[in-house]
């Protein structure tokens, strides 16, 4: 039975081969906090949220956001944890409704900086790719990319995604207007990848 979108996914850790994805929760705040300030000055050149004003109480905000959105099926965060070691932030991936009547999604990601060039990006991306296509039944999914994150351009290649234009100017990071460039991915692209990666796999 297909799942509504109005109906939140179920309140679980999602595991890829090395990672849990978890929903966030109140606990989380110190390391998520931690987690960022360790990595700000990478994530600032292209987020706009890492800043020099990002405090506890900033992340605090976020998983309080977090988990409304979650219960409001606007959108899914999920931290990234190794299992072996539960406290350390790893990153966030979030899954997120575009146009729920025509099925659309998005998904974003960031990685500490110390865990960077591990490939654990391009993981966590496809867990989040299966969230939307198979438990939240989109039939498009797009990701979004600073023009100049050769690292992200990379893993939606990796991942499928195809290049389909640049929106300018579409963002301001400090006092810069940053260009994006828009990957697209459909349902039965992923499937067809998917079943060639598994294959590959086996």
């Amino acid at each position: 039975m297909k799942r509504s979108s109005r109906e939140p996914l179920p309140l679980a850790d999602r595991h890829t081969q090395r990672f849990a994805l978890r929903p966030f929760r109140r606990r989380d705040i110190d390391a998520l906090y931690r987690a960022v300030c360790a990595s700000k000055t990478e994530l600032a050149e292209y987020l706009p949220w890492a800043t020099t004003a990002y405090t506890r109480a900033t992340a605090a905000s976020f998983v309080r956001d977090s988990i409304h959105s979650w219960r409001e099926t606007r959108a899914y965060d999920f931290a990234i944890r190794r299992p072996a070691e539960p406290g350390r932030h790893i990153g966030n991936v979030s899954v997120w409704h575009v146009s729920r009547p025509f099925r659309s999604g998005e998904i974003g990601y960031w990685i500490r900086t110390d865990e960077t060039g591990l490939g654990i990006a391009t993981e966590v991306a496809r867990a989040a790719l299966k969230i939307g296509f198979e438990e939240l039944n989109m039939h498009r999914m797009v990701l979004r990319i600073a023009l100049g994150n050769v690292s992200s351009e990379r893993i939606a290649r990796k991942l499928g995604f195809v290049r389909e234009g640049v929106l300018r100017e579409e963002i301001k990071v400090g006092a810069r207007w940053l260009d994006h460039s828009l990957w697209g991915l459909l349902d039965h692209e992923y499937r067809r990848a998917e079943s060639a990666r598994r294959s590959v796999l086996d």
